[in-house]
C-alpha cells in the first residue's frame, strides 16, 4: 500500500565533488537553536522511466531506494516550484503497480525501464528550535550518477538540500537560503537530482543531423481543406508534449494553445483522480468539456470531421467522470437542506435513510472509475489527443486574424443562448420550462468556453463574456440542481412510505427546493436583460 508525503524542499550547488563542506554555521539562522549532526547515510537509488523519457519530460521521477530511513519505491509528484508530493511504496524487485497506474497517462503502454542509478553518501543535519522540534533537514549530498539506458556516461557532483519538517513554515526556508546566499551557495540550475544527471550523462551527437528538405514532409499546424484531414482516432503511441509554442497570432494559433491546455490538464490531472484528491474528477471532467466544446465552436479553424468522433469519446469520459460528481453535489445539496430545517419539521431517520440512498449509488463507482483510467479506450483516447495536437486539422480560416474568425465564433454561440433563454422565458412554469432553462444553461456553458479560448486573442469584450455567462450558468445551474433534488425527495420519500415511515420532511423540502426553482425563474428576466445590453465580443 503506497503512502503520501509532501515534500517542500530547495536544491543548492556545493563545490566539486571531494571539496571541502560547504556549509556555514546554521545556528544563526533565526529559529534554530541548535544542529544536530545525523551522521551520513550511503544511498543507492534506481530511477525508472520510458525509453523516451517521458516521465522526465513531465517533471515526475520515479525510484527504487535503499539506504536511510526511507527505503522503497517513490514517485515525486510537482505540486509547484520547490513542492513535490511523494508516494511511496515498500521495497519490491519490480515497480509497484499502484505507482505504475499514477502515471499510466503519461507511459500509455510503455515499458517502465531503469535509466539512472545514483549513489550518495548524504551527510544530515538537523535544524532545531528551543524545544528541540524539528524545522528542517539540511543535507550535503555526494553523488555519482550511472547511466543505466539511453548512452553509458557518468557524472559526480555535490549538492545542497534543505528540506522542510512536516507542517512546518515554509518562510522558514528563505531564512535558511538568506544564510547560504551570504556564504556564496546558489541556488542548483537542475530542477532534480535526475534532470542533473540525464543532462550531465546524456550522449553527445558526434555532428548535427542535415535538416529535412522543404517540401517533405507537411509541418504540423498547416491549413488543409475540409475533409482531408489526417485521420488521428487510429494513434497508438504517446507522443512527447510539445515545447510552449511563440506567441500566438492566427486564429489556429490561439484555439491550439486553449486545445493544447486542456490535453495537458487532463493527463496531469489523472494522478489525482486515482488518488481522489478533493475536486480533481471535476477539474477533470471540466477539461473534457471545454475540449468538447472547443471543437464544436470552432469548427472553421479544425476540422470537424476529426474533432467530432474525438467530441464523442470525450463526452464519454466526462460522463464517466460524472458518476460519482453527480451523486456528491446531489447529496451535498439534499443534506444542506435537511441541516436548515428546524428539528420540529424532522419527523422519522431522514439523515439515515438519505446517507443509506446515496452510499448505495456510489457503491462501486470508483472502483469502476479507476478501471476506466486503466483501459484502453481511455489511453487511446489521450494517445489520440496527442496527436490533434501534434498534427492538427486546421482548416483555412485558421490562418486568418483571430478578431474576424474567433470573434465571429463567440457571437454565433452567444446568439445561441439569447434563443434558448428567449424560449425559456416564453414558457409557463412546469417540465417544459426546466427542460429548456437546463440546456440554456448548456449553451451558457459552451459560450463561457469558447469566449475562454477568445481572451488572449479579444481582450476585455471576451473576458467580460466569460464573467457573464458564469453568472448565468450559475443562475441556471442553480435551477437545475432545484429540479435533481425534486426528483430525489420523490424517490425517498417513496422509499420512506413503503417502509412505513413518515414522509412529511420530504415533502417539506419538495416545497423549499420548488420555492427556490421558483425566485431562479423570477430573477432569470433581469439578469438576461442586463447581458443582453452588455452584449457579445
Amino acid at each position: 500500500m503506497a503512502d503520501t508525503k509532501r515534500e517542500i524542499e530547495r536544491k543548492y550547488e556545493g563545490p566539486p565533488a571531494g571539496g571541502d563542506a560547504p556549509l556555514p554555521d546554521l545556528t544563526d539562522v533565526p529559529g534554530v537553536s541548535g544542529v544536530i549532526d545525523k551522521g551520513v547515510a550511503e544511498l543507492d537509488a534506481t530511477y525508472y522511466d520510458t525509453a523516451d523519457q517521458r516521465l522526465a519530460t513531465a517533471s515526475l521521477t520515479l525510484r527504487r531506494r535503499t539506504g536511510g530511513d526511507d527505503a522503497g519505491w517513490h514517485l515525486k509528484l510537482p505540486v509547484s516550484e520547490g513542492v513535490r508530493d511523494e508516494i511511496r511504496a515498500p521495497l519490491s524487485d519490480t515497480v509497484p503497480e499502484d505507482l505504475t497506474a499514477l502515471v499510466r497517462s503519461r507511459i500509455r503502454e510503455a515499458e517502465l525501464v531503469p535509466v539512472v542509478r545514483l549513489l550518495s553518501a548524504r551527510d544530515i543535519r538537523h535544524l532545531v528550535d528551543a524545544s528541540g522540534t524539528l524545522l528542517a533537514e539540511v543535507s550535503v549530498d555526494r553523488v555519482r550518477a550511472e547511466r543505466l539506458s539511453g548512452g553509458a556516461g557518468s557524472a559526480e557532483w555535490t549538492e545542497i538540500e534543505v528540506e522542510l519538517a512536516d507542517d512546518g513554515d515554509p518562510a522558514f526556508l528563505d531564512k535558511v537560503e538568506k544564510k547560504l546566499r551570504k556564504a556564496g551557495i546558489k541556488r542548483s540550475a537542475s530542477a532534480s537530482k535526475l534532470a542533473k544527471a540525464l543532462d550531465d550523462t546524456a550522449p553527445r551527437p558526434e555532428k548535427a543531423e542535415k535538416p529535412e528538405k522543404a517540401g517533405k514532409a507537411e509541418k504540423a499546424g498547416t491549413p488543409r481543406k475540409a475533409g482531408k484531414a489526417a485521420d488521428v482516432s487510429k494513434a497508438t503511441t504517446a507522443a512527447k508534449p510539445e515545447p510552449p509554442d511563440s506567441t500566438p497570432r492566427t486564429a489556429g494559433d490561439h484555439i491550439l494553445t486553449y486545445v493544447r491546455a486542456q490535453r495537458d490538464a487532463i493527463v496531469e490531472l489523472d494522478p489525482a483522480v486515482r488518488r481522489d484528491v478533493p475536486d480533481s474528477v471535476h477539474r477533470m471532467r471540466v477539461a473534457t468539456r471545454r475540449l468538447r466544446s472547443t471543437f464544436r465552436s470552432y469548427g472553421k479553424i479544425l476540422d470537424r470531421t476529426v474533432t467530432d468522433p474525438i467530441g464523442v469519446e470525450l463526452k464519454w469520459l466526462a460522463a464517466e467522470l460524472g458518476v460519482d460528481r453527480d451523486q456528491e453535489v446531489l447529496t451535498e445539496h439534499l443534506t444542506t437542506a435537511l441541516d436548515d430545517l428546524p428539528s420540529d419539521l424532522v419527523t422519522g431517520p431522514v439523515q439515515a435513510r438519505l446517507s443509506t440512498w446515496s452510499g448505495a449509488r456510489r457503491s462501486g463507482s470508483r472502483q469502476h472509475l479507476i478501471a476506466v483510467l486503466d483501459g484502453k479506450r481511455y489511453l487511446d483516447l489521450l494517445t489520440t489527443l496527442d496527436t490533434l495536437v501534434a498534427g492538427p486539422p486546421l482548416l483555412e480560416a485558421a490562418s486568418k486574424k483571430p478578431e474576424k474568425v474567433i470573434a465571429k465564433a463567440v457571437r454565433k454561440d452567444f446568439k445561441k443562448v439569447a434563443d434558448l433563454v428567449g424560449e425559456a422565458l416564453e414558457l409557463p412554469p412546469g417540465s417544459e420550462r426546466d427542460l429548456a432553462m437546463h440546456n440554456a444553461r448548456k449553451k451558457a456553458k459552451r459560450t463561457r468556453y469558447a469566449a475562454e479560448a477568445a481572451t488572449p486573442a479579444l481582450g476585455n469584450p471576451a473576458a467580460d463574456l466569460v464573467k457573464s455567462m458564469k453568472s448565468l450558468q450559475t443562475l441556471l445551474g442553480d435551477h437545475q440542481d432545484s429540479v435533481m433534488v425534486r426528483g430525489a425527495l420523490r424517490e425517498l420519500a417513496t422509499e420512506a412510505h413503503e417502509a412505513g415511515e413518515n414522509a412529511f420532511t420530504y415533502g417539506v423540502l419538495y416545497g423549499r427546493a420548488e420555492q427556490r426553482a421558483a425566485a431562479v425563474e423570477a430573477e432569470l428576466p433581469g439578469e438576461w436583460e442586463a447581458i443582453e445590453d452588455q452584449g457579445a465580443v
